[in-house]
């Protein structure tokens, strides 16, 4: 869980500053907010599929026959 809101920090503090910035002569410029969101719900769905409860249940169906 922990690393979930160090990702939700990372996209607060980058959406929150700014997308580039020049400082004698070196350029600094970041991914854009989409691109973020996108990379954090990738990971969320690949840790997801990874889990051992993955959101199937496979179970044996048995009804009392009449």
């Amino acid at each position: 869980m922990s690393e979930d809101k160090t990702v939700e920090n990372a996209i607060r503090e980058n959406a929150s500053g700014p997308k580039s910035a020049e400082i004698d002569g070196q350029k600094v410029e970041q991914h854009s907010l989409k691109d973020q969101i996108a990379a954090d719900e990738y990971l969320a769905t690949k840790k997801a599929v990874k889990s051992r409860t993955s959101g199937l249940k496979i179970s044996k169906l048995c009804h009392s026959g009449s």
